[in-house]
């Protein structure tokens, strides 16, 4: 009897590994589970599907490369126009937090785990030995503790987003060896600290977005060595200091939201003449006249100064700007007649108002 058993067995053995062969590892799959585990998601059913041996085969969200049946991508959305939530007629929402499991999906390139509201707990510190990471993206839920200190590991990261959350400590400075970084989305946490010196080494980074937060202190100069940086956005913060001149000597930098900090000094003549098309400097303490420095090259969709501590008279130089579509110039001390310009004809009123002594169209004449 003791023999039947012995070959019922090995031919079980046999017959299970023949199924599977081109099935994920177990590991894989141990560690999908588990990571699932620590999840609940009530009302799409979008685990379902994580069901039978091989999870490269129609599991929800998850995609293994083809010739190693190793997963490679997470790829779990909590809103989306997938046919899953169409049917429910509902955004997604799940609870739970990230099981450090996640980390044991060796081969990972992609984590996306956004929009679900409700899903909290840390960013597990064991994500930075993950060598093959190029997408993080955890954008919209309430994950709270430190971006881990040794983020800088992932030398392949190209998207880190963790906006919409509740984390909370400095930027690591290790964040700046992140040296394929290309989107940094930090915005709407509760982050503090200064910005580090040496951000200035994420030489790919095109967009770094961090508003409200709590960070404080100057504005690095050294932001300016980012060249392929188009998109800066620091506004909601506690920054104090002036604005670095070399910001507007950069090559293609097309936004700057500085708003709602405590910046201080004078406005860099180099902002007016850059390649920025949206710059947003209201509700600063930045004082001084507006230099007469506006040309040709100065083409705007938005130029909010409002705010501020700007004083004297709108420079002439501003007629010679080929384009202003929005301009607000309000709550300042400004004084003297508007500048006539053909784009200041759609401008109201309430670009202007709220200063010592403005005149002319479309205020008060003078």
């Amino acid at each position: 009897m003791s023999t039947f058993l012995c070959l019922l067995a090995a031919s079980l053995l046999l017959v299970s590994g023949h199924v599977t062969v081109n099935a994920c590892p177990p590991a894989d799959r141990a560690a999908l589970l588990a990571f699932k585990a620590a999840l609940h998601e009530p009302y799409l059913g979008i685990f379902n599907s994580w069901t039978g041996y091989d999870c490269c085969n129609k599991w929800y969200g998850v995609t293994c490369d083809p010739s190693t049946k190793r997963v490679a991508d997470i790829n779990l959305r909590g809103e989306s126009e997938d046919p899953i939530f169409q049917k429910a007629r509902r955004t997604g929402y799940m609870t739970g937090s990230i099981s450090p499991a996640i980390c044991k999906l060796e081969r990972l390139s992609t984590v996306i785990i956004a929009d679900w509201k409700g899903i909290s707990g840390v960013i597990p510190p064991c994500i930075s030995s993950l060598p093959f990471l190029r997408i993080l993206d955890l954008i919209g839920n309430q994950i709270s503790g430190e971006i881990p200190y040794d983020i800088g590991k992932l030398s392949h990261l190209m998207v880190l987003n963790v906006a919409d959350n509740k984390i909370i400590g400095r930027i690591p400075r290790s964040l700046a060896d992140l040296s394929s970084l290309k989107h940094l989305d930090l915005r709407n946490n509760m982050i503090s600290g200064t910005i580090p010196r040496n951000i200035g080494k994420l030489r790919m980074l095109s967009r770094a977005l961090l508003s409200g937060n709590r960070i404080y202190g100057p504005i690095p100069e050294t932001i300016s060595y980012i060249y392929r940086l188009s998109d800066l956005d620091l506004s909601l913060n506690r920054l104090s200091g002036p604005i670095p001149e070399s910001l507007g000597k950069m090559s293609v930098l097309g936004t700057l939201n500085l708003d709602a900090n405590m910046i201080s000094g004078k406005l860099p003549a180099t902002l007016l003449s850059s390649r920025i098309s949206i710059l947003n400097l209201s509700r600063n303490a930045i004082e001084g006249s507006i230099p007469d420095f506006f040309g040709p090259r100065s083409y705007f969709m938005m130029l909010d100064l409002s705010y501020n501590k700007l004083k004297g008279a709108i420079p002439k130089s501003i007629s010679s700007a080929s384009f202003i579509g929005h301009l607000d110039l309000s709550h300042n001390h400004l004084c003297g007649k508007i500048p006539a310009a053909s784009w200041l004809e759609h401008l109201e009123a309430s670009s202007f108002t709220y200063n010592d002594c403005l005149c002319g169209k479309p205020l008060k004449a003078c």
